[in-house]
């Protein structure tokens, strides 16, 4: 599947200047445009692998280069007065070898959380291409004010575009992992997956269960919101450096004799540590509408028979009936690893917590700002004698 990925805002911006670092070293063939979109002319220049032409500064007569201080709703304003711009700048890049558009934001700031439901809005007007988005969830220790933020960029964002993937800061964040260090991590867990999802149709390897756009595309239509399930193992404790390695794709893993499990158990195996493990979003994965996934590695590695098991097991764990599946081969690689999209999830504890957090927000803002008003006019009206200029 070939995406034009738009990062929209600071954390957007930084993530799609990770899938174009992957892209440039993996050469998946998936990722064929990406464009920067920021308020900050400061984490515009921060980038490193998207070229200066297409990151875009927006929104200078208001925020003058210096970001909008986490109010989305300014950031929505600054969208909707600049979306002639930023329309410009994608027809530029060219849009006629776009299976898909994604666009990146974190949800608890300003610029990306209120624009990117903006710009969701004007591409599904424009293109026939399905326009998906990826919405980062703040931490807890970011507090009320991003959680606030986010809850009301992810009411908006979920209605404007073909379905959301979200993933979630917090079940990443390990303790006492540095701030800078663990949103490198998550960035690239991030990269990491989507690279796959997006990849498999695209590998010159034809595989015996093709996964291509289309397959993508029923399993998202519906629009919701939707979660990712990741596992790897090594099948050889010997590695060859060359490009196609798994250790350079997926990272390094620890070693086991998974060498001695056929190939069924083995995807059987990894499909449920997928299932169970860290998804990008933990939720009740039974609630989910649709599924797919793709198992990749060596093509001696992948088994026919594997995946239609595994799609078997994921069939009688969700509540719909459509689950879809394929493999991706990469020649020369040390891993087999399955992925696995859930569509259309419901049963999201942390959307819940956001949404509680952010009713807390609102009517603690209420109340303070009620009893700021009254200080305010006892502190001016206790001397009537002292009259005002006009």
């Amino acid at each position: 599947m070939k995406v034009f990925v738009i990062g929209f805002g600071q954390a957007g911006g930084k993530i799609a200047d990770m899938f174009m670092k992957f892209e440039k070293e993996r050469r998946m063939g998936c990722i064929v445009r990406a464009l920067a979109i920021n308020t900050a002319r400061s984490d515009l220049k921060g980038l490193e692998h998207i070229p200066m032409e297409d990151r875009l500064l927006i929104g200078e007569a208001i925020a003058k280069g210096h970001g909008i201080g986490a109010n989305n709703e300014l950031g929505a304003r600054v969208a909707m007065e600049e979306i002639h711009t930023i329309q410009s700048a994608i027809d530029k890049k060219g849009t006629h070898l776009v299976d898909a558009f994604l666009i990146i934001a974190g949800l608890g700031g300003g610029t990306g959380s209120g624009g990117a439901p903006v710009l969701a809005r004007r591409l599904k007007m424009l293109y026939d291409e399905p326009v998906y988005g990826l919405g980062i969830l703040p931490a807890r220790e970011e507090g009320s004010l991003y959680a606030l933020n986010a809850a009301r960029s992810l009411k908006t964002f979920v209605k404007e575009v073909d379905n959301l993937f979200l993933f979630d800061n917090d079940a990443w964040k390990r303790s006492g992992e540095s701030v800078k260090s663990a949103y490198e991590d998550i960035n690239m867990e991030i990269v990491r997956r989507f690279s796959i999802l997006f990849g498999a149709g695209e590998s010159n390897e034809v595989g015996q269960m093709v996964v291509d756009a289309a397959e993508i595309i029923e399993t998202l239509r519906g629009g919701g919101i939707s979660t990712i399930g990741y596992a790897a193992e090594e099948v050889s404790e010997e590695y060859d450096g060359g490009g196609g390695g798994f250790l350079k794709i997926f990272g390094r893993k620890k070693k086991t004799s998974i060498e001695t499990i056929d190939g069924v158990t083995r995807i059987l195996s990894l499909t449920k540590r997928a299932i169970v493990g860290r998804l990008t979003i933990p939720c009740d994965v039974s609630t989910a509408e649709r599924a797919l996934i793709i198992v990749a590695g060596p093509p001696e590695h992948l088994s026919r028979k594997g995946v239609e098991s595994a799609k078997l097991r994921i069939e009688e764990l969700i509540r719909g009936t459509e689950v879809r599946g394929g493999d991706f081969p990469i020649p020369k690689s040390r891993h087999v690893a399955t992925l696995v999209l859930f569509s259309g999830v419901s049963d999201i504890p942390r959307v819940k917590e956001l949404q509680e957090m952010a009713v807390s927000a609102q009517e603690q803002l209420k109340e303070i700002s009620e009893e700021k008003r009254r200080e305010y006019e006892e502190l001016l009206e206790s001397r009537d004698e002292i009259k005002p200029l006009f």
